[in-house]
């Protein structure tokens, strides 16, 4: 196993924590200053490319997770392919929605363009909480013919149950509150 100690506290010493927003009763995790301070932000990576070497392809989810999957692919050497929300790329795209705990949304790639057909994928984001989101990603980009190797996040919020609905995936949180 991977000693991500160093992750863990710049995680935990820099996670900025920002109480009722976007809504009330929602404690939303501000990672900003981890990825604003160099340390934190390569020793993030660092972990997070730990996960899956062998990996083809890193699949960031919109929109912190393109920070970090670009990372992690410079790192690793690999490719990198933004899972954007609807309505960011033009047609074709392949689509897959989901619904969240306040609505309903949808993620898009480009269909075709990208060749994720038989690759080995790794899905990074920062924030694991009910789970939604990187199952929707998950399902996309099996969906364009990839092969899902790992889902790897900094943070997840446990009591949200994310981790039971992406039970099928190999699954690494950095930090668990």
């Amino acid at each position: 196993m991977t000693d991500h100690s160093a992750a863990r506290d710049a995680v935990t010493r820099l996670t900025r924590w920002a109480d009722d927003f976007p809504q009330p009763g929602v404690r939303f995790a501000d990672l900003t200053p981890v990825f604003s301070d160099a340390d934190g932000f390569r020793v993030v990576v660092d972990a997070l490319a730990a996960c899956a070497p062998d990996t083809d392809v890193i699949a960031a989810v919109d929109a912190r997770g393109f920070l970090l999957g670009g990372g992690v692919a410079r790192e690793l050497g690999s490719g990198v392919v933004a899972v954007r929300k609807s309505g960011k790329l033009p047609p074709p795209v392949l689509s897959q929605s989901y619904t969240l705990e306040y609505g309903t949304a949808t993620l898009e790639i480009p269909a075709g363009s990208i060749g994720l057909d038989g690759r080995s994928v790794l899905v990074v984001d920062d924030v694991l909480a009910t789970g939604g989101t990187l199952d929707a990603t998950a399902r996309l980009v099996e969906s364009a013919g990839a092969r899902v190797i790992g889902i790897a996040v900094v943070l997840e919020i446990a009591a949200l149950g994310g981790r039971e609905r992406l039970g099928k995936y190999p699954l690494t949180s950095l930090v668990t509150v």
